[in-house]
């Protein structure tokens, strides 16, 4: 399996098929190049124009942007309630945990997350292998705030996103505040981080550099 970046929320998720899921597609206001390629299925975590832009993936995707339990031969995507904010929703609304569950692995991707889980929401997500956490603050939880988060979903790995970039023009936080907190980090000279074997390490935190 291949997990690419495409930037901010977004990745490419292929699986041993070669089926392609997208997650939080974004429109050119971002400062990445949009996703102008083709894709089975498409998870949105919120309507804001930064996650939900599908009008250029081809493909005629599934979209999903609700909560609750997808199944697709082989593959599992179940969407959990949350909040974009720390007022439950009230300053920007609600948001998607998805979990994709495909080639053994089990990933999640915690979209525009705006507060620290509790003890009972991590543990309605089970065991996770990869985390996808936003660490950029302002509009979702910061580098401190994703570093007690990840302790407490304790997954194997974690690749970091909702950052700060030279092409991002949102005003939020580099991934620096999270790296230091945590005091872990590998930053891999490319997107994609390949899949290959039975993950055993524990909050190990691969930094990938969008394209």
């Amino acid at each position: 399996m291949e997990i690419a970046w495409l930037g901010h929320s977004s990745f490419l998720i292929k699986d041993s098929r070669n089926r392609l899921i997208l997650t939080d597609p974004f429109n050119d206001q971002v400062g990445y190049e949009t996703y102008k390629g083709n894709a089975n299925f498409v998870t949105i975590s919120h309507s804001h124009f930064d996650h939900a832009y599908t009008d250029e993936v081809k493909g005629n995707p599934k979209i999903i942007n609700t909560p609750g339990n997808y199944n697709f031969d082989d593959l599992n995507i179940i969407g959990v309630n949350s909040y974009h904010d720390k007022q439950l929703g009230a300053v920007r609304g609600k948001n998607i945990i998805f979990i994709i569950e495909v080639d053994g692995y089990r990933i999640c991707h915690l979209g525009d997350l705006g507060y620290i889980l509790s003890d009972e929401e991590v543990t309605a997500l089970g065991a996770i292998d990869v985390l996808l956490v936003p660490v950029g603050g302002n509009f979702t939880i910061n580098g401190v705030e994703a570093k007690k988060l990840c302790e407490k979903i304790n997954s194997h790995l974690i690749i970091p996103m909702h950052y700060k970039t030279p092409l991002l023009s949102f005003p939020i936080d580099g991934v620096e505040n999270f790296i230091s907190a945590i005091k872990n980090g590998e930053r891999l000279q490319n997107n994609t981080l390949k899949l290959e074997s039975k993950l055993t390490e524990n909050n190990n935190v691969k930094i990938l550099t969008a394209n």
